[in-house]
C-alpha cells in the first residue's frame, strides 16, 4: 500500500469517527490527489482552526480559486461550521478532510 493510500484511509477514519460522515472514497481520493505533495508535509497537511491567516488561505486558494465560489460571508461561515464539525479541540485537522467537507457542503463534487 502506498503512502498516499495509507493517508486516504486515515482521512476516511477521521471523517467517520470525528465528523460522523460516511466518506465517498472516490471523492476523498480525488481531493487528496488534488492537494499534491502537501499531504506529506506535517505542517501543510493540517489546518489550524484558530489561525486567521490559515483560514484565509483555505478561503482564497481553495473555495474561491479551486471551487470557483464568490467571496462572501457565507464562505467564512462554511469554514467555521466544518471546523466545528471536525472538532475545535481536535489537534490534527487534516487539510484533505476539511477540503472534502467543504466540497460536500457547497455540493461542488463536479469540480473533481
Amino acid at each position: 500500500m502506498s503512502k498516499r493510500d495509507e493517508l486516504i484511509l486515515k482521512y476516511a477514519a477521521d471523517l467517520k469517527d470525528k465528523c460522523g460522515v460516511k466518506p465517498d472514497m472516490d471523492l476523498l481520493t480525488k481531493v487528496t490527489i488534488g492537494l499534491g505533495p502537501s499531504i506529506y508535509n506535517a505542517d501543510s497537511s493540517t489546518v489550524s482552526g484558530s489561525d486567521e491567516k490559515e483560514l484565509a488561505t483555505v478561503k482564497n486558494n481553495f473555495l474561491i480559486k479551486k471551487l470557483g465560489l464568490n467571496a462572501s460571508a457565507e464562505l467564512d461561515g462554511a469554514i467555521d461550521s466544518v471546523i466545528e464539525k471536525y472538532g475545535r479541540s481536535n489537534r490534527n485537522k487534516y487539510r484533505a478532510v476539511i477540503y472534502y467537507l467543504l466540497v460536500k457542503h457547497f455540493k461542488k463534487e463536479s469540480v473533481y
